[in-house]
């Protein structure tokens, strides 16, 4: 089985928090993910499967695992109009501890991939979800990540993605903000500098786009 090598950045920059396996006992509860969002776990967890609903009965490709019950509930959903769910992900502790969560969902996938090289055929996908993730990531592999969600989508498909955003000038969490993705998420302040188009191939335009909690955090939808 081809495997594949864990990126330089995820190695350098999230040893602490993906890549070791102690990370996972750490992280995996549901009471931190939610308070390293400042109580808006919840709330951004229903913004994506609300304008995930309408195709879970297709094929949905959910790109990268996260902490948390985002892909325990997306897979109930999916499971219940009968669609089919595969999770791809580079680091093979985050996929054993998916699959430790998703006991008993049967229409759950789990492929080892690299988000920027996906090695999917094209068009295959009704819908494709990046939750949290392109925050994490260098530009350019941003860049290529959202190209290649966008060419595994299937024409009239949808990507939805929810990540950080640039807050209101009056947030008083603005600062604190500042500090801890400078300090801990050096790729983010990227998303607080520009908007999501300016990583997506040529022509390509977000449909919708909605924020939240004072526009730290948004829900964007992009059509194929």
């Amino acid at each position: 089985m081809q495997t594949e090598p864990v990126p330089a950045y995820l190695n350098d920059t999230y040893w602490w928090a993906y890549v070791h396996p102690a990370a996972v006992r750490i992280f995996e509860r549901q009471w931190l993910v939610n308070l390293i969002l400042w109580g808006n776990f919840s709330r951004l967890r229903d913004a994506a499967l609300a304008v995930l609903e309408d195709r879970a009965g297709g094929r949905t490709l959910q790109v990268a695992c996260v902490y948390g019950d985002f892909t325990p509930r997306l897979a109930r959903r999916i499971a219940e109009r009968k669609g089919e769910l595969d999770v791809v992900d580079v680091l093979p502790v985050q996929l054993a501890n998916l699959r430790r969560k998703l006991d008993g969902y049967a229409p759950v996938r789990l492929l080892q991939r690299d988000a920027s090289r996906l090695r999917l055929p094209d068009a295959c996908y009704d819908q494709v979800v990046l939750f949290f993730l392109l925050h994490e990531m260098p530009a350019e592999v941003r860049a290529r990540t959202l190209a290649e969600a966008m060419r595994v989508t299937r024409p009239g498909g949808q990507v939805v993605v929810v990540d950080y955003h640039r807050p209101a000038r009056w947030h008083p969490l603005r600062g604190a903000m500042r500090w801890i993705l400078r300090s801990l998420e050096p790729f983010a302040m990227d998303l607080w500098r520009h908007e999501l188009e300016h990583w997506l191939p040529p022509g390509v335009r977000p449909v919708r786009k909605d924020t939240c909690f004072g526009g730290l955090y948004q829900r964007v939808v992009i059509r194929r």
